[in-house]
């Protein structure tokens, strides 16, 4: 049996023996998580580099990207659990060689901001293209860049609670951190976001594409 009903639906196929399979599952799947793998050993390496010294990288790490993707191409049980797993895995990593404590509002505000670009992406798990992810990739990280930076306003008492001490805190941020002013941080973080969502969807179209090839090749049989 041979079955498709769309380009966003299951392929199944019969092999030689009769036994059917979906082209949904891992296999297609594999490319994306191997890139998963490497966005969090780059945001730890380059975490690790900020704090040596390389302002120049700060927030150049995909995290909404990796939200958005999760959430409009993984299998239900991974949408969320991956993407926030990999963040906390890398914010163990980098928190205890900043010696900073792994939960606090500002940590917390990233989880939240990050499930709620993930709904976008589940939003988006029909129609999941360059077309609708590109766009969504940005919303994204002006959606992060807004949560965490809110967040931080509320926070920190270096910021005076007040309008211009909000449009400090999402334009140039505190005088210690002048290095490295806040939209520098939303710059980096729309790039990046950017780049691995290109490079997610290459990814995923490349899986579907392997897996339908080799179904094809496993002589199927038209019911």
């Amino acid at each position: 049996m041979l079955s498709l009903r769309g380009s966003n639906t299951p392929l199944l196929i019969s092999n030689a023996l009769g036994r059917s399979y979906r082209t949904d599952k891992f296999p297609p799947m594999i490319p994306a998580l191997l890139l998963i793998l490497s966005a969090v050993a780059y945001r730890i390496v380059t975490g690790l580099l900020i704090h040596s010294g390389a302002t120049w990288l700060s927030n150049f790490a995909p995290l909404a990207a990796l939200a958005l993707c999760g959430g409009a191409y993984f299998p239900p049980r991974l949408k969320f659990s991956v993407p926030l797993g990999a963040l906390f895995l890398s914010d163990l990593i980098l928190d205890y060689s900043y010696g900073a404590p792994l939960v606090g509002l500002h940590t917390l505000s990233r989880y939240f901001a990050l499930a709620l670009v993930g709904l976008i992406g589940f939003a988006l798990q029909n129609r999941a293209s360059f077309k609708t992810l590109l766009p969504a990739s940005i919303v994204g990280s002006a959606l992060f860049y807004l949560i965490t930076n809110s967040f931080s306003w509320l926070s920190d008492p270096g910021y005076t609670k007040n309008f211009s001490g909000f449009i400090q805190a999402l334009t140039v941020g505190l005088p210690q951190y002048s290095a490295t002013p806040t939209w520098m941080f939303f710059r980096n973080s729309l790039l990046s976001d950017l780049f691995f969502t290109l490079l997610f969807i290459v990814c995923m179209n490349f899986g579907r594409n392997t897996a339908r090839s080799r179904g094809t090749a496993a002589q199927p049989r038209i019911a």
